[in-house]
C-alpha cells in the first residue's frame, strides 16, 4: 500500500499485462476485461468509492479485472446464434479466470521488484461503480490491483503470518474442524507473529466485528446480490 513516485516502464507494463494473458483459461476464452484506470480524475473517485483509500490514486498502475460473460454472447449473437442468456455456473467460471488472470499479473510485477495490492471493495458500491465504469449486464468486477514500486519500509515489513499447514489442508475429503482444533491454528498463528498471551475469544470477537459483520462486507453481499440478479 506504499508505493515510491517512480513509474512503472511500459515495457514492464507490457510484462505483467502479458503473464496475465497467458494464464490458464477455461477453454481459451478469457472470460475477463482489463480495465487499465489512467485518468487522475476516476483514480481519485475510486480512492474515495474503494473505502476510502488515497493509495489507490498514487498508485502508477492501476488494473480492474472483470469477470466477462458479455464478450462471448454478443459473439454468440453476432455469428447468429440465439444463445440462452448466461447463468450463475458462467460468471463462477469467468470469475475464476478473471482472478487467475490477476494473480499472474501480481507474481509477475513481484519478479519485476514491483508490488501489488487486492482491493476487493471494487464489488461493493454496485450502482456507482457500474456507472463509473459503463458495466453491461453480463460483467461483474473481480478484483482491482494496484501497483508500484514499495517503500524501502514497505519492503521491510514482516508478511503476516499464515495457519498451519495442517489445518488448512485436507486429504481426499473436506474435514471440519473441531473448536479446540480452531482454537488451536488461530493461537498458533499469534504465537508465531510474536504475541505471548493470545485471548482466543477475545480476538476472534474483534476480528468478527471488523471484517465479518462490518458495513463494507454487508455492502459487498447486497452489491453481489444485485450483481447476480441477471444471472438465473
Amino acid at each position: 500500500r506504499n508505493y515510491t513516485d517512480q513509474p512503472i516502464n511500459p515495457a514492464d507494463k507490457a510484462l505483467i499485462l502479458r503473464a496475465a494473458f497467458e494464464d490458464p483459461t477455461a477453454g481459451n476464452q478469457m472470460l475477463y476485461t482489463i480495465i487499465e484506470v489512467t485518468e487522475q480524475a476516476l483514480k481519485d473517485r475510486l480512492a474515495i468509492t474503494c473505502d476510502n483509500q488515497p493509495f489507490i490514486a498514487k498508485a502508477p498502475l492501476v488494473l480492474i479485472f472483470l469477470a466477462d460473460q458479455q464478450r462471448w454472447y454478443d459473439m454468440y449473437v453476432a455469428a447468429g446464434e440465439s444463445p440462452r442468456a448466461p447463468q450463475q455456473g458462467d460468471i463462477l467460471l469467468a470469475f475464476m479466470d478473471a482472478c487467475i488472470a490477476a494473480q499472474n499479473a501480481a507474481v509477475a510485477a513481484e519478479s519485476l521488484g514491483i508490488g501489488s495490492c487486492y482491493i476487493g471493495d471494487i464489488l461493493e458500491k454496485v450502482e456507482t461503480h457500474r456507472q463509473l465504469l459503463n458495466l453491461p449486464d453480463y460483467v461483474i468486477p473481480a478484483a482491482m490491483l494496484v501497483f508500484g514500486y514499495p517503500t524501502a519500509g514497505q519492503k521491510q515489513r514482516q508478511k503476516p503470518h499464515r495457519f498451519d499447514p495442517r489445518y488448512i489442508v485436507a486429504e481426499n475429503t473436506y474435514r471440519r474442524l473441531s473448536a479446540g482444533e480452531l482454537e488451536a491454528m488461530y493461537v498458533e498463528r499469534e504465537q508465531r507473529a510474536g504475541k505471548a498471551d493470545v485471548d482466543f475469544r477475545a480476538g476472534v470477537a474483534a476480528f468478527c466485528a471488523r471484517k465479518y459483520m462490518s458495513d463494507f462486507s454487508h455492502e459487498m453481499s447486497r452489491s453481489a446480490a444485485i450483481y447476480l440478479e441477471k444471472f438465473k
